[in-house]
């Protein structure tokens, strides 16, 4: 029998590398950033963190502490250029500086997103100062939302929200219903809807959203897609999926 060593040929680019942090029980982020990400030179790797119910900013807390053990996970020892928390609320509970210390103890030359914080720079480089607030989550956790906005500047125009107390349930929301329920509501008074969880069916709503009220709509997966494309230079020509992507 011959034997033959043969040497190897690398690529000489690699594809950017996006690390997502989805938590366990999240039905829609995967998809999501699939949908958006799927025809681009990207690869995507994703773990998925422990979480806690009912929904309550202690459970999200708790839930953070295990930041690090999950992104040191993702493609152990290697860089990855930027590294997604997916949570809205968790974020908010545990503090962006907290999450972002947490992964740089894995990642350390990694960027950082965070629903929140992408949705808020979002907002500002559109120039919105109203926003209508949409929440799946308890009022109390829906509260601290609010407070979260306003302590960033934007006044909170008129709020609702679904009352769920567990993650999970979030994520069977009806897509169709979830439209129906935003399509009738009043903006009015705002510049434009922010619909927060990154477990609410929103991405694929956001067009026909915007058709029905002639304003921005934004959700927490469309705000961290985009940011995490705005850091690894990738935002460009992605359409159906509201008019963030376009500004």
């Amino acid at each position: 029998m011959e034997t033959k060593k043969i040497l190897p040929k690398f690529l000489k680019e690699l594809n950017p590398k996006i690390g997502l942090i989805a938590l366990s029980s999240d039905y829609m982020i995967e998809k999501d950033f699939i949908s958006v990400i799927k025809d681009k030179k990207i690869d995507f790797f994703v773990n998925r963190i422990e979480t806690f119910n009912p929904l309550t900013s202690e459970n999200l807390i708790k839930m953070s502490e295990k930041i690090t053990e999950v992104t040191k996970d993702i493609l152990p020892d290697e860089k990855i250029d930027c590294v997604a928390y997916g949570c809205t609320s968790g974020t908010i509970a545990a503090g962006y500086n907290s999450i972002e210390e947490k992964i740089k103890k894995a990642k350390p030359n990694t960027s950082v997103t965070t629903p929140s914080t992408a949705a808020v720079n979002a907002l500002k480089k559109l120039d919105i100062k109203k926003i209508y607030l949409f929440t799946p989550y308890p009022k109390k956790l829906n509260d601290e939302v609010i407070e979260f906005f306003k302590k960033e500047g934007f006044e909170i125009t008129s709020n609702s929200y679904f009352d769920i107390e567990s993650d999970i349930d979030i994520g069977k929301v009806d897509p169709e219903y979830l439209y129906d329920v935003l399509s009738n509501i009043n903006l009015n008074d705002a510049d434009a809807l922010f619909i927060s969880c990154t477990a609410l069916p929103a991405l694929a709503i956001i067009d026909r959203l915007e058709k029905k009220h002639g304003k921005m709509v934004l959700s927490s997966n469309q705000a961290l897609i985009w940011e995490t494309l705005e850091k690894i230079g990738m935002n460009k020509s992605v359409t159906g999926f509201g008019k963030l992507f376009s500004n």
